[in-house]
């Protein structure tokens, strides 16, 4: 017992030792517990604890302690020798003290110095690449859509989410909502991770014959909750305040894997009328698992789709399943799985492909063979790309734009990660093959605020269309028909006066519709980048990418997926990104782009013959 005690002695007065505080200022005080952890004192809270952040440091553990199983430890890369940002974290409204713990990270380190408490969090722009008219979140990290729902007027738009720094983490149901898919309002994120796990994708409905038990049109989501300890299972949650909050269902998960799969995530549900059953599709591994269920919480399983499917290798994630009218006749409906895949994409990363066939209420089964792939966007920066529930005869879908190859380092600090326009799918038929089509929303038009014509014009070698009569910040729509007649190649680079450029051009030699963004303006941000591994803290890891080869290249779309000898070009410039879709979406492009200074000069040119531009128009762009 004697040795017990003078242990015991010895212990406590090397802890004493190794605990350093700092004095109490603008109410905090700092404890500094060795270099493994540091307990903030708080005294009269704020409703912020502002953390200065540097992206390059290894995460720390910050959790605000209030005694509850579920308090929960965010991880957050506090600057260690240069603070880069700021993000805000929330502390208890109408208390006197608070107590916020945060470990791995040195005593030494710069925050200690620049952390402190405001009211406030400034959210005005400080990035030069934020898109003028694309939705981002205000500040952090967003990726993935989920519970892309319309209800009473609104589009919610949730999001992967991580409030406490612009790289990937502590993955949050951020939300926003608008009334016309242009004009958005930022919320306060709807679902937080918790001890169950990050909140992954997943989707939301609004429960009309109250199924689920929580009132007529109560909306419902459905996501994975992600983590070492629990693996990938799948839960929900309801709001009956219009999306605002959620309640967590008390007995999540609704749903595990029956065989173990570690990648097993991202649920769609939809209600499907001839068997008066809500659906559930999850992505598992390779393949695409349907689930039925009368009530949403308990599922039975009922087939598989996918195994050996598309583009080979793959993963399959964020699933959709639509059915859509053939040509616009309603008679012929075909339902349409979209499936995002990483990595898979033709020039790299991640990407999105679909298949085409009929569902009986069990099994899905495709119309084509295994080994035949069909792209949704032939671009290299759309992904994660679902679709709105409850919106009646519409499909409208909202991708991610950006590729997990360099989606972590892209040259932004404020925020990370944007949406690609909304996009309305059709299904349309061609050479007896059935493609899906992806167009702009019609509700793009809004963001037009004045229209410059340009004559029709000739071109047998160049022709300039300079300045380019744009909106605010190089924002601009070009929509154009091109008739390439007997010429090889015939198309037009947008360019700005540092001589960086994107090349779009039609190669009818090749029959290609090409966007090379090779000079487009920054194409390298870093050495290393973090490859895609969001099921496990694999996100850590590192490995050496050269970006020469990831970011500056070409991508490319078959020109015999549209029609005839004229092509119109509908095409979306902002600031850091460039959209195209021909022929009414038949071959739909997205790429980011970085110039340093805004495009202002279109060039067309022609090779081996003449070609012929009608209809050019320039509009200017804003909200």
């Amino acid at each position: 017992m004697k040795r017990i005690f003078n242990h015991l002695t010895m212990t406590l007065a090397t802890a004493a030792a190794l605990t350093a505080c700092q004095p109490q200022s603008n109410g905090i005080r700092l404890e500094h517990q060795g270099d493994t952890l540091t307990i903030v004192h708080i005294t009269n809270p704020t409703r912020y604890l502002i953390l200065p952040i540097q992206e390059s440091c290894n995460e720390g553990k910050v959790k605000l302690i209030t005694g509850s199983p579920a308090d929960m430890a965010m991880d957050v890369r506090l600057a260690v020798d240069s603070v880069e940002y700021y993000v805000p974290f929330a502390l208890p409204q109408g208390a006197k003290e608070a107590t916020v713990t945060i470990g791995r990270v040195a005593a030494n380190a710069i925050c200690w110095d620049s952390i402190r408490l405001a009211d406030t969090f400034d959210t005005t722009n400080t990035d030069y690449y934020r898109p003028v008219y694309h939705h981002t979140p205000l500040y952090g990290w967003m990726n993935d859509a989920n519970g892309l729902v319309y209800k009473d007027g609104e589009y919610h738009l949730y999001f992967q989410y991580n409030p406490y720094g612009s790289k990937w983490g502590n993955m949050h149901w951020g939300h926003s909502v608008s009334r016309d898919l242009i004009h958005w309002e930022h919320l306060d994120p709807a679902i937080a991770r918790d001890t169950l796990g990050h909140i992954f994708s997943g989707s939301s409905v609004i429960d009309k014959n109250n199924s689920a038990g929580y009132g007529k049109d109560a909306m419902i989501a459905f996501y994975t909750s992600a983590s070492d300890e629990h693996g990938q299972i799948q839960c929900m949650a309801y709001s009956n305040d219009n999306g605002r909050t959620y309640t967590k269902y008390e007995k999540n998960p609704i749903l595990t894997p029956f065989d173990g799969l570690k990648d097993f995530r991202d649920p769609k549900v939809f209600w499907y009328e001839p068997a008066q059953k809500w659906y559930m599709i999850v992505s598992a591994d390779k393949n695409m698992r349907f689930y039925s269920s009368t009530d949403m919480k308990n599922w039975e399983y009922l087939s598989q789709f996918g195994e050996g499917y598309g583009v080979q290798p793959n993963q399959f994630e964020c699933p959709d399943f639509v059915q859509l009218p053939v040509d616009g006749n309603k008679d012929n409906m075909k339902w349409v799985m979209i499936v995002n895949i990483n990595p898979g994409c033709p020039f790299g990363g991640s990407a999105t492909e679909y298949f085409v066939g009929e569902f009986d209420g069990k099994e899905f089964k495709c119309d084509t063979d295994k080994s035949v792939t069909k792209w949704l966007d032939f671009g290299k920066d759309h992904y994660a790309t679902v679709c709105f529930s409850n919106t009646g005869d519409r499909t409208i879908a909202v991708p991610w734009m950006s590729n997990w190859q360099y989606a972590n380092v892209t040259p932004i600090r404020q925020y990370r990660g944007a949406n690609a326009l909304p996009r309305e799918l059709s299904l349309y038929t061609k050479n007896g093959e059935i493609y899906m089509a992806a167009n702009a929303v019609k509700e793009t038009e809004g963001l037009r605020k004045g229209t410059t014509p340009v004559n029709d014009f000739t071109l047998a070698d160049e022709h300039l269309v300079s300045p380019l009569a744009t909106g605010a910040e190089g924002a601009c729509e070009l929509e154009m028909d091109i008739t390439p007649g007997k010429a090889q190649a015939t198309g037009f680079q947008l360019l700005n006066d540092k001589g960086e450029k994107v090349d779009i051009y039609l190669d009818m030699k090749a029959g290609r519709l090409v966007m090379d963004r090779t000079q487009s303006g920054l194409t390298a941000f870093g050495e290393k980048a973090e490859p895609h591994a969001k099921e496990t803290d694999d996100h850590r890891k590192t490995e050496s990418v050269n970006y020469i080869n990831d970011f500056a290249l070409g991508t490319w779309a078959p020109l015999s997926l549209c029609e005839g000898k004229t092509y119109h070009l509908d095409v979306f410039v902002d600031k850091c990104s460039v959209e195209i879709f021909v022929d009414g979406g038949r071959i739909a492009m997205t790429n980011l782009v970085f110039p340093t200074q805004p495009y202002n000069t279109l060039r067309f040119y022609t090779q081996g013959g003449e070609a012929e531009v009608k209809n050019l128009k320039v509009h200017q762009l804003g909200l």
